[in-house]
């Protein structure tokens, strides 16, 4: 390690123009997270199904009370024309 002795304006001479380059690049990487984040991918059947009709089948008594009932979703939408058809 280097010790570095001065006064604070001495030090912002030194140190300032690297602070404001890592500043800098820090919101660059943020900015490409953000962008790439905000691709997304089409929902596919079983998802849009359950997005429409989750509030339809709620556990209803127990300690999963107010929780989506999957099981009866998953009968309700294999029964659909979406849900029979099969996978490639």
């Amino acid at each position: 390690m280097v010790k570095v002795e001065g006064t604070l304006d001495e030090m912002y001479e030194l140190f300032g123009d690297a602070r404001q380059a890592v500043k800098s690049t820090k919101r660059a990487i943020k900015a490409t997270k953000k962008v790439a984040s905000k691709v997304k991918r089409p929902l596919n059947a079983w998802q849009k199904y359950v997005k429409a009709n989750s509030k339809n089948h709620m556990i209803k008594r127990g300690e999963k009370k107010g929780q989506v009932n999957f099981k009866s979703l998953s009968k309700a939408f294999k029964k659909t024309p979406a849900g029979r058809r099969k996978k490639k």
